[in-house]
């Protein structure tokens, strides 16, 4: 593996709850490192830590000890505005439902996160309309969510994950209300994301068929994380060929 520092790297973290008179501990001693161009399956157990683990390497929780490290920067050591930069600027998140607002056409749903970037309005749509053709829905940019299909949805959600430049990408079950075939598309379009682009991916799935699309995939179990294996010719899952 490359010498660059990793572009997502957990370390030691562990992230408690409260519980009544007791704490929970959702994540116990965590320790992962993602390389840019490398996609990770996270797979476990509903409750396992899956959601905490993604929350923390997002930087949406602060873990109760240990480090994350975004493109090199400690984010527990950040105040909440230079975090938010951080995760504005580094960090992509693609979530299960794809949340797009009703009245906006596939592009303008681009657009107005850019805003907060301080794109001009001109750039904003020229990276909209890149990003569209990147997850090949260029034809469809005019259209409203009710004139997608789940899977287009899905595709929207992706470019506008990837409209900041992320250096690190988290995905969120994101084949749970697909059919089979729009959700191979889908992993297979992560997959590609990921190679072009040299993001470090982390995808939470529960569908074991397409982890061997990724380079490997890690267990969670009690808060606990076993060292991510090779996902393909591992015996476990079935072999697909190559996007």
């Amino acid at each position: 593996m490359s010498s660059t520092p990793a572009p997502l790297a957990l370390v030691n973290v562990t992230l408690e709850y409260p519980d009544g008179d007791g704490t929970v501990r959702a994540l116990d001693a965590v320790d992962l490192s993602v390389h840019g161009g490398q996609m990770v399956s996270l797979v476990g157990p509903s409750g396992s830590g899956k959601s905490s683990l993604l929350a923390v390497a997002a930087t949406l929780i602060r873990p109760t000890h240990g480090l994350v490290l975004i493109d090199g920067t400690d984010a527990t050591g950040l105040g909440d505005k230079d975090l938010a930069v951080l995760r504005r600027e580094k960090v992509g998140l693609i979530f299960q439902q794809p949340n797009l607002l009703a009245s906006l056409s596939a592009a303008e749903q681009l657009v107005i996160g850019d805003h907060l970037r301080g794109r001009p309005a001109k750039a904003a749509r020229a990276k909209a309309a890149e990003m569209l053709d990147v997850v090949g829905l260029a034809p469809s940019a005019d259209k409203r969510p009710h004139q997608l299909s789940g899977g287009q949805r899905q595709r929207v959600n992706i470019a506008r994950a990837l409209m900041g430049e992320p250096k690190v990408l988290l995905v969120d079950e994101p084949t749970a209300a697909l059919d089979h075939e729009r959700s191979e598309s889908i992993v297979r379009l992560l997959r590609r994301i990921t190679d072009e682009f040299r993001v470090a991916t982390v995808m939470v799935t529960h569908d074991t068929e397409f982890v061997p699309l990724t380079d490997s995939v890690a267990t969670m179990r009690d808060g606990r994380l076993a060292a991510p294996v090779p996902a393909a010719g591992t015996g476990d899952f079935p072999s697909l060929s190559a996007p």
